[in-house]
């Protein structure tokens, strides 16, 4: 058999070269294009399955560090949110983030219009005319898939107390306005790309966007029941640490597509440091967390952990192509080291963050974007300046945005569940089941 195959590629290969000289240097070029576009379109689209997994690794997450009564609640939050967001990207979301020529306001305001503006029967020279290296089919999953991520991180840190359909509209609202047009500040070539801002794969425009519409929400929905008395924070324990861990582990993978898809080729040097900066990121962001919740707690924490190298992976994110691997080292150290004092600092504040969204992705998505401006390489030419500019302005845009996006919704159909509802789980309540049925479980799970 192998003998077969050999003379049959020795066949080729001489007829191959029996070829017309001319015809061969017209053919060859040609086909190592479009097999390089199709080896960089493969490649963007396994990106956006990866990040499509990390809706997993949220919904697991989340769950895992609320009690059991809320448990499909938060699945059920989680598994609409994606579908939300995808649909109302295509909408007008990807048209208001890469609005192209059509800016409306300056460099800060574009629109390219409603809906989908592709052929879905475009040639392959017609495809790779669009971008050289993805179609516009693909360019647009990749990005529809960032969309959702943003009002995911909402989704934890209003969890046990927000009405469900209350939360939808909330996301409908922020997916379709807030992220898109923040985004058209970087990615889509606006005012902040004028300033040579970088973000690289969304500590800003992902995460921290996410992280404002959060504080926003935990605001103004207030803390959960028995979670604060006489001024004291009291533990409210999540139900499966099992569920939580398996959670990270799907972030961590989908990270990989996250960051390493931001690329947007498959440029092998590029890819392969970025996934290493972002490992370095996650594996230091666990051992800060660990170290530090050992120091202020006494003991180690695994909740605080598993933040820790969500921290380091979120932290690590804005600059993973530009910051050498020491770097990233530092990035999530701090980060894991920062998240564990954050957490216990919101809770001083009685600011009720079941799953530590605010620390996660707030307070370490603006650390690793100003760390770009710290560790970036010389010649990248990113300042902190630039960085700090383009944090001040997202937060002084996303936060108030969701304030007002959660009041409107609070002074029409409300915003929290009843108190009776609360106690009794939010399973039953707004779902009429319970995610584990037949099971007993204390009144505080």
């Amino acid at each position: 058999m192998h003998k077969l195959k050999t003379v049959s590629i020795l066949a080729l290969l001489g007829a191959a070269a029996t070829l017309p000289a001319e015809e061969a240097a017209a053919t060859a070029p040609a086909t190592a294009a479009e097999a390089l576009f199709y080896i960089d379109n493969l490649w963007v689209l396994i990106g956006g399955m990866l990040v499509f997994l990390m809706h997993l690794g949220f919904a697991t997450v989340e769950s895992g560090l609320c009690r059991a009564k809320n448990c499909t609640n938060i699945l059920f939050k989680n598994t609409l949110v994606p579908a939300i967001g995808f649909i109302t990207y295509a909408i007008m979301g990807f048209s208001l983030m890469y609005p192209g020529e059509a800016w409306q306001v300056g460099r800060v305001l574009g629109f390219a219009g409603f809906g989908m503006g592709a052929d879905p029967d475009a040639t392959i020279a017609q495809a790779m005319a669009y971008n050289g290296h993805f179609t516009y089919w693909s360019d647009f999953f990749f990005q529809g898939m960032f969309a959702a991520t943003a009002a995911t991180i909402v989704s934890g840190a209003v969890a046990e107390r927000v009405k469900v359909s209350s939360f939808l509209i909330f996301t409908f609202f922020y997916v379709m306005f807030v992220y898109p047009v923040i985004g058209s500040w970087g990615w889509g070539g606006g005012w902040l790309a004028d300033l040579n801002f970088h973000d690289f794969a969304g500590s800003t425009f992902v995460h921290s966007v996410g992280g404002w519409g959060a504080l926003a929400g935990v605001l103004l929905l207030g803390p959960r029941i028995g979670k604060y008395v006489n001024g004291k924070a009291m533990p409210i324990m999540g139900h499966s640490m099992p569920l939580a861990t398996i959670g990270v582990f799907c972030l961590w993978l989908g990270w990989f597509g996250f960051n390493g898809g931001s690329i947007l080729s498959a440029e092998p040097t590029k890819i392969s440091f970025v996934l290493v900066t972002t490992m370095f990121g996650a594996s230091a962001g666990v051992i800060g967390a660990l170290v530090c919740s050992s120091v202020l707690l006494h003991k180690p924490d695994l909740s605080m952990t598993l933040n820790g190298c969500l921290a380091g992976l979120v932290a690590i994110t804005a600059g993973a192509d530009c910051v050498s691997p020491t770097s990233a080292i530092i990035i999530g150290l701090v980060g894991g080291v920062i998240v564990v004092p954050s957490v216990l600092m919101f809770d001083k504040l009685q600011l009720d963050d079941p799953v530590g969204a605010l620390s996660v992705h707030l307070v370490n998505g603006i650390w690793g974007t100003l760390a770009v401006g710290i560790f970036a390489f010389p010649d990248a030419g990113y300042s902190f300046l630039a960085q700090l500019t383009g944090v001040l302005a997202v937060g002084a845009v996303a936060f108030p945005s969701a304030l007002l996006i959660f009041y409107a919704i609070r002074k029409t159909m409300g915003l929290r569940v009843s108190e009776e509802e609360e106690l009794r789980g939010l399973d039953l309540g707004e779902h009429g089941m319970e995610a584990y049925p037949g099971f007993q479980f204390f009144s505080n799970q």
